[in-house]
């Protein structure tokens, strides 16, 4: 009966343990635009920034915690611990400085407050002027 009662109480352990590990759904949370960006055509070598528009869309507030870029390339500005009230918008401006010619495609990852990360990406292709 010992062993019976010690089985529950380890599944139920683990169940609860997984649950609270596991993500919120961004998609419930937050709403983005322009997190997919098609930079388009740019001069190699110019610096170009693009905006990625964050609004809460839940009853909660949430912070803006950090923004992870893939390489050198790519310079995020945003304020670190933002609180971003219900209703309300932050942005995450992500600059880039190309160096060679031909297609690019970029990443930079931002996290939140509740375990939340967003993937953002953009692309393009750099031209010689």
């Amino acid at each position: 009966m010992k062993s019976i009662f010690v089985a529950a109480f380890l599944v139920l352990g683990i169940m609860s343990c997984k649950a609270q590990n596991t993500p919120a759904d961004i998609t419930k949370v937050l709403k983005f635009t322009n997190d997919n960006f098609d930079m388009g055509k740019i001069i190699t070598g110019k610096p170009t920034e693009f905006n990625v528009d964050i609004l809460n869309i839940s009853a909660a507030p949430v912070t803006l915690d950090n923004v992870m870029v893939g390489c050198g390339c790519t310079t995020p500005k945003y304020t670190k611990g933002q609180v971003i009230a219900p209703g309300e918008h932050a942005s995450v401006v992500l600059g880039f400085n190309g160096s060679a010619v031909g297609a690019f495609s970029k990443v930079a990852t931002i996290f939140f407050s509740g375990n939340l990360t967003k993937q953002v990406s953009f692309h393009g292709e750099g031209i010689q002027q």
